[in-house]
């Protein structure tokens, strides 16, 4: 489900101020407290609660250090922006989350501002997964279907009287511990 923000005046404002000034496509679901989660990052889910003025920052399938700098990453891009409080960025109370608040601003929603901001995020980190999902589709290509250059017929393999180190009698080679000495 996709919905649609809009960057304008706030509701029950008068006519007089600025009209709309942005519009963004995102993959959002509106939860039943009115948080926002957005799925349309690779590596986390971002979920905006209005209710509490926060961005909270989830692992969306697998914890590790790509999770935390994907996490990192998007709470110095909305740093930089003047979407959230510097010194409210810490761990959630949740395994793996992070979170930040939102500052309080008359003159603008700052909910549409902050899904707004954290669109144009998805949308600058957009190139890097995709580079990354045709490298692993080229290679997983490379290895089950290889250019002629790439491969060798296996041909003709002639076969041994004894292969390997397991021998049909284990312990016949390791009588009187002379383990190695006699092996054919």
């Amino acid at each position: 489900m996709a919905i649609k923000i809009t960057i304008g005046p706030i509701p029950g404002a008068t006519p007089e101020e600025k009209p709309v000034q942005a519009t963004s496509h995102l993959k959002i679901r509106k939860m039943l407290d009115g948080s926002l989660i957005i799925f349309a990052h690779e590596i986390i889910d971002i979920v905006v609660m209005p209710s509490k003025s926060k961005i909270v920052a989830f692992a969306k399938d697998e914890m590790g250090d790509h999770v935390y700098a994907a996490q990192s990453r998007l709470f110095d891009f909305l740093t930089n922006k003047g979407v959230i409080e510097l010194g409210t960025i810490h761990g959630g109370n949740i395994y793996g989350s992070m979170e930040a608040k939102i500052p309080e601003n008359t003159t603008v929603d700052p909910i549409q501002v902050a899904t707004f901001i954290i669109g144009k995020f998805v949308d600058e980190e957009a190139p890097y997964f995709k580079r990354d999902k045709e490298h692993e589709e080229e290679l997983e290509r490379s290895l089950l279907d290889p250019s002629d250059e790439d491969s060798t017929e296996l041909g003709e393999v002639p076969h041994e009287p004894t292969k390997g180190t397991q021998h049909r009698y284990p312990g016949g080679h390791t009588a009187y511990g002379l383990t190695g000495m006699y092996r054919a």
